[in-house]
């Protein structure tokens, strides 16, 4: 079963947020996760409304059934000197070439060596046993950078190939790989049902799979709700106005004690909304052929529903529970790329604001 999971997706998906979620949705029931954010944004401490995250693991948050969520904000230098410390034992001399800029300079000028430290950090957390032998950690969330770099990021064996073939590096980078290419990680990505993230999801996948690297799940998120029934979206589509127009004046001139200037002023307001019911049935069609991308990638596809208050804490448990209700949560990536089955389900959730909603889970698999 997977239990690194790593979040990607273009920026503004909504990647962290999901990130969050996901790491309260596995910990549910009494399992213990480990949250880790890569990028030095603090996403995770706005999210779960504490102060920043120092270079430490953190509890964060309570899960649903007594588990818990730790939180870590991996900083490519303090990593590096751990790395330092660990390997070569240079303890206060690691920190001298900090304190001269040697540290700052070694993780700019080699990306690839940042990659393979802050990856590193979070494989480290995965394999980590306690005294009894059992993991630290149920699951380890990462929060990992863009679908756009997603692939080179994980893929520290072609990015430290160049910087060591042989020694500690490079064994690092082989015991890091070890976990990336293995049944215990899933690379999950966020998008929107918008062209633009959609295609990098595509493209997401492809490179992904071609690196080897275990892919899992697709999160939509932000869906707006379908709020024209079929028969209403064509007539929107048909642009019947002269039609609508004179059958709602009719209509109101008929019930209207004022008569023709109640129906003339109601007749005002049909054009407006007909260019936005137009609107509405323009945007669906785009929405479902992005569905229709997203289904040929063959990998379960979980839809999350905009919530319009925005995201506060009492709202991120609500997104874990409609995530615990998905098989993205519990299915481990060997069974995601499986044999061909669509299902479809419907759970219901609540939204930030209080009200009933909706959140679709659509899973979708086939042969790659």
């Amino acid at each position: 079963m997977s239990r690194l999971h790593v979040v990607s997706g273009k920026g503004g998906t909504g990647k962290t947020t999901v990130a969050a979620a996901l790491a309260l949705a596995l910990a549910a029931e009494g399992k213990r996760a480990l949250l880790v954010e890569v990028e030095g944004r603090q996403g995770i401490a706005q999210l779960f409304e504490t102060e920043a995250l120092p270079y430490e693991e953190r509890k964060i948050a309570v899960a649903p059934g007594g588990g818990e969520v730790y939180a870590l904000a991996i900083d490519a230098e303090r990593a590096l000197l751990d790395y330092l410390h660990m390997f070569y034992k240079l303890g206060s001399a690691g920190r001298a070439l900090k304190k001269l800029g040697a540290i700052d300079f070694a993780t700019t000028i080699a990306p690839g060596l940042r990659d393979v430290l802050l990856t590193g950090k979070a494989c480290e957390a995965v394999r980590r046993k306690d005294r009894a032998g059992r993991f630290v950690y149920d699951h380890v969330v990462m929060d990992a950078p863009p679908t756009g770099r997603i692939t080179r990021f994980l893929n520290v064996n072609d990015e430290v190939a160049g910087l060591a073939r042989i020694g500690p590096i490079h064994n690092q980078a082989q015991a890091v790989m070890r976990v990336l290419k293995s049944p215990q990680t899933a690379v999950h990505l966020v998008t929107l049902l918008e062209e633009m993230p959609v295609q990098e999801t595509v493209d997401g996948v492809a490179e992904l799979r071609a690196a080897g690297l275990p892919v899992g799940g697709v999160v939509i998120n932000m869906v707006r709700p379908e709020v024209l029934d079929e028969a209403a979206v064509e007539e929107a589509a048909n642009g019947r106005r002269d039609a609508v127009a004179a059958a709602l004046a009719e209509a109101l001139a008929r019930t209207s004690s004022g008569g023709g200037s109640r129906a003339g002023a109601a007749g005002a307001l049909v054009g407006p909304l007909l260019d936005e019911a137009r609107e509405h049935t323009g945007r669906l069609a785009l929405e479902r052929l992005g569905r229709s991308r997203l289904a040929e990638l063959s990998l379960p596809t979980s839809e999350l529903r905009l919530l319009g208050d925005g995201v506060d804490l009492a709202g991120l448990y609500r997104m874990a529970r409609a995530l615990r209700e998905q098989d993205i949560v519990r299915r481990d990536a060997g069974e995601r790329e499986g044999a061909a089955r669509r299902t479809t389900a419907s759970h219901g959730g609540t939204s930030y604001d209080g009200t009933s909603h909706d959140v679709t889970s659509r899973t979708t698999e086939g042969a790659q």
